[in-house]
């Protein structure tokens, strides 16, 4: 995006005449007679992608191995089993049954064996559920405001520790009261690794990488879901298979010296020997000059604070304040929304696929990582607003189908089922990038946290949505199938962000929408980079 005056200080910009072209990260790009081709001063220093980035975005991709694992490991910890009464005379769930006997064919223990929590006590298991997603909505938000105010790095690092200690702690739970506590502290903490991370990938790689980082970031996810049934098929205790999933983060506690602060972060908070050092180390490992960093930052800076007026810290209300913003705000929160309701409510038809519980995890965590993969092209030859309305119109179309699909041809309902799974793996690396672009620096960590919600929110949604097919079968499709398509219609509204520069304060992204509506633009990535 164009910067507003304020934000120019210590980049390298030129003017160029009319219809000239300029490079600009290896690209040309067409200029108006005014317009300032911004140097990323980030970018400039530590280059856009080199042995530094490779090594910072490795180790944490680490991080959304537990992320998977905690998300996604109800499935195992709160298996479904066979009982009966202890009295063969009396029926299973009459108060007159006191005591059960459960199957341990394939579970040998769960939350449910453990705590009895079968007939009047069923609705437990999936309160359970209803706490992780209801821990990661909190941990998105609460740790997507620490990481802007108190920087990307220690927060991560504060979440993957409360990660392994609430992690282990619910595995030795006594009480299912306290495990329902430990469980939420340690979704508490995947929530704000989730989002904390991701921000620091985005913002510390050139505009070139964005797109593939980007989506491979969601790869560690998938290989962690297609771990978990591995992990459940060896270990078919709940409290081991619990301990497992939370102790590699205690291995993640060594990001705390080895993890670099955000140098974008560390410039729009005025820390200016601490971006002086993470450039420094970063254009070292990368093999680029480090002899004009200090320099060069101290012109950024110092112009800075000459032509702009003291910028506040974002907080959550400057989502909603400004048009612009708002709108955002509303558009990429909805979208994240649909990947949540969606995607929750149609693994539940490809879960129905056999009766293997360890084969249907597994199927559904192998189809994501096709999409996946083929987001990083379409991401990239397409851009973000067209493969997302593609995404969602793909999952829509396939699910609202599914409706009308007779009862007698099962293959059907699966193969539709499937069109809309990839449809719905596709939009969540997407959704992900797209938001970490659209919202400026002041604001990337709170509005990726308060959109990632909107996801929460949905997946909490989403089993009562599922569960209404037994009232009428054609409920579900109809509603997992609209919401997609409406969530099309809203990206009609945003920009393309496709290799843009990303913005860093409210004043830019609102001065470029202004740009953009009176040039009659809409989405053009040469006049946003």
């Amino acid at each position: 995006m164009v910067n507003s005056d304020d934000e120019r200080a210590g980049e390298a910009y030129l003017l160029v005449p009319k219809c000239s072209k300029v490079q600009l990260n290896g690209k040309e790009k067409v200029s108006s007679p005014t317009q300032e081709v911004d140097v990323d001063i980030v970018q400039k220093t530590i280059g856009v992608f080199g042995r530094w980035h490779i090594f910072v975005c490795l180790i944490i991709f680490l991080v959304k191995f537990p992320v998977a694992w905690h998300q996604l490991s109800i499935v195992f910890v709160a298996a479904p089993v066979d009982f009966y009464c202890v009295n063969n005379s009396t029926e299973k769930c009459s108060s007159n049954c006191t005591n059960y006997v459960y199957d341990m064919s394939v579970f040998k223990s769960t939350i449910a064996t453990e705590w009895d929590l079968v007939c009047d006590k069923t609705y437990l298991v999936n309160f359970a559920q209803t706490v992780t997603m209801l821990g990661i909505l909190c941990g998105n938000m609460v740790f997507g405001y620490l990481s802007d105010r108190f920087g990307r790095r220690n927060p991560l690092v504060l979440a993957v520790v409360i990660q392994a200690a609430s992690g282990l702690a619910a595995a030795l739970s006594p009480w299912f009261s306290l495990f329902l506590v430990m469980r939420f502290l340690a979704a508490l903490a995947t929530g704000g690794t989730m989002v904390t991370s991701f921000v620091l990938i985005m913002e510390i790689l050139g505009t070139e990488w964005r797109t593939v980082i980007g989506v491979l970031y969601q790869i560690p996810f998938n290989l962690g879901h297609l771990l978990l049934p591995l992990i459940g098929y060896y270990v078919r205790d709940w409290r081991y298979f619990q301990a497992i999933i939370s102790a590699p983060s205690l291995a993640l506690i060594v990001y705390y010296w080895i993890l670099p602060e955000s140098p974008r972060w560390q410039l729009a908070t005025g820390n200016k020997e601490g971006a002086i050092a993470t450039m420094r180390r970063a254009a070292k490992a990368n093999q680029l000059p480090i002899d004009k960093i200090e320099q060069d930052i101290t012109l950024y800076l110092e112009h800075k604070e000459s032509k702009a007026s003291p910028q506040a810290k974002g907080n959550i209300l400057d989502l909603v304040r400004t048009p612009t913003i708002r709108m955002y705000t509303i558009a990429i929160g909805f979208n994240w929304l649909v990947c949540g309701l969606c995607f929750f409510g149609v693994s539940q038809y490809i879960g129905q696929l056999g009766g293997n519980i360890f084969v249907n995890v597994a199927i559904s965590a192998v189809i994501q990582v096709p999409s996946t993969i083929f987001a990083c092209y379409a991401t990239k030859a397409w851009g973000r607003k067209k493969t997302l309305i593609v995404a969602d119109v793909m999952s829509g179309v396939a699910i609202l189908l599914i409706a009308a699909v007779p009862a007698h041809t099962p293959w059907a309902k699966t193969l539709l089922s499937s069109i809309g799974m990839f449809g719905l793996a596709l939009s969540f690396p997407t959704v992900y990038i797209y938001s970490g672009e659209l919202f400026p620096t002041v604001l990337r960590n709170i509005g990726v946290g308060a959109s990632s919600m909107c996801a929460r929110i949905g997946s909490m949604v989403a089993p009562f949505v599922a569960a209404l097919g037994a009232t009428e079968p054609w409920i579900p499709p109809l509603v997992f199938g609209a919401v997609p398509l409406v969530g099309a219609v809203l990206c009609l509204k945003l920009p393309e962000t496709l290799d843009c520069k990303l913005p860093d304060t409210i004043e830019e992204a609102e001065r470029y929408n202004v740009k953009r509506s009176e040039e009659g633009v809409v989405g053009d990535v040469t006049e946003m980079s």
